[in-house]
């Protein structure tokens, strides 16, 4: 099983604002290397403070100079807002900067307000995600397109970068549909599940809806690779527990409100932090999530792994614009404290593997 650290890089009350979450975000991924991650994931929102990387590629072209070894990836790539040509030559160029190190998540995206400012009509996300799809995989494995689909045509167009990694980088989808888990099947690639702050409840729930989806083309769930992410905090009273819920609830306010096609913000552009209806408490924040003391963590990720048996888990660890010594403290004693409580239940991380499908640990 691989670890990954999860960079969602929200905007709140940072005292140095955007730079400041840069550096935070920076510091984050190089410990992670440190501390032999596999994986590290840059996250994509656009226009509000719910992140500050609206382009993840970006972002893996920027880590690539100040990492080694720990592998890169868009966590992710929201296709149908982009031109599929331009993504399948940035997908080359990023793998060429690192050397071999990028991995590609890519998804069909799910917030309204995202959709509209770019002209995407959000109800055919699927469909072109897959034409998109087709465009860059031939671009990229063959050096060649010519297309005509529904929502794209390109003429005879060659490619002169190509990745490093042949014939493609490993492909993540946060995806459950059943054409999407048909058409990469091929590669494949691992369907990447998250619940956000709401926890494990709702990630299993999406696990259970996954596994239908692949019995629903005639696929074993039990032989497929999976990757999930979840809030990860360790915390050493109720209190600070609780204040490590009212971070989560702010993105999950934020993450609401997105899915609206208006957004409540305040005079510096920052989403309103208002409630809504049904909205967790505190205490269930707290209690959902992958949060508290190193023995209760260790408890909850080791449920997630028998429950889901997961070839990548991702940490979230630095959440709501979280001060970076409360997020880098976090994943250090979850390396020296955490991972050995896994370990001593489980055997070692790298040898939990997908049935007749061991995982390998990026070197």
């Amino acid at each position: 099983m691989q670890l990954g650290l999860f960079s969602l890089m929200t905007l709140r009350d940072h005292p140095d604002g955007a730079v400041g979450v840069m550096r935070d975000t920076k510091k984050m991924v190089q410990t992670a290397e440190e501390l032999d991650f596999d994986i590290a994931w840059f996250a994509e929102h656009h226009f509000a403070n719910y992140s500050s990387s609206p382009s993840p590629l970006m972002m893996c072209s920027y880590a690539a100079g100040w990492t080694k070894k720990i592998k890169l990836g868009p966590g992710v790539i929201v296709l149908p807002l982009y031109n599929p040509l331009r993504v399948a030559q940035e997908i080359a160029v990023a793998d060429t900067q690192m050397e071999g190190r990028l991995v590609v998540g890519m998804g069909t995206g799910y917030q309204q307000y995202e959709f509209d400012r770019y002209g995407a009509a959000i109800e055919d996300k699927v469909d072109v995600f897959l034409e998109y799809w087709d465009v860059i995989e031939k671009a990229l494995v063959d050096g060649e397109v010519e297309y005509k689909g529904k929502f794209f045509s390109v003429p005879k167009t060659s490619f002169a970068v190509s990745t490093q990694q042949k014939p493609l980088p490993p492909i993540f989808v946060t995806s459950s549909h059943p054409k999407l888990l048909d058409r990469f099947k091929r590669w494949n690639a691992t369907p990447f599940i998250a619940a956000s702050t709401l926890g494990s409840p709702v990630l299993y729930k999406m696990g259970d809806g996954l596994n239908k989806a692949w019995e629903s083309i005639g696929e074993n769930p039990l032989k497929k690779p999976l990757a999930i992410m979840q809030y990860v905090n360790i915390t050493d009273s109720r209190s600070e527990a609780l204040a490590v819920g009212e971070r989560a609830r702010y993105v999950g306010r934020m993450a609401y409100h997105l899915r609206q096609a208006e957004l409540p913000v305040d005079d510096k552009g920052y989403i309103r932090d208002e409630p809504y209806d049904g909205e967790y408490t505190l205490d269930q924040y707290a209690d959902n999530m992958v949060v508290g003391d190193p023995y209760v963590v260790a408890e909850k990720m080791i449920a997630d792994i028998k429950r889901l048996n997961p070839s990548n888990y991702t940490c979230n660890f630095s959440f709501g614009c979280m001060p970076i010594e409360k997020a880098h403290n976090s994943i250090m004693r979850f390396k020296k404290e955490v991972v050995p409580l896994i370990e001593k239940e489980l055997g070692p991380l790298s040898d939990i593997a997908v049935e007749n499908k061991p995982v390998k640990k990026a070197s």
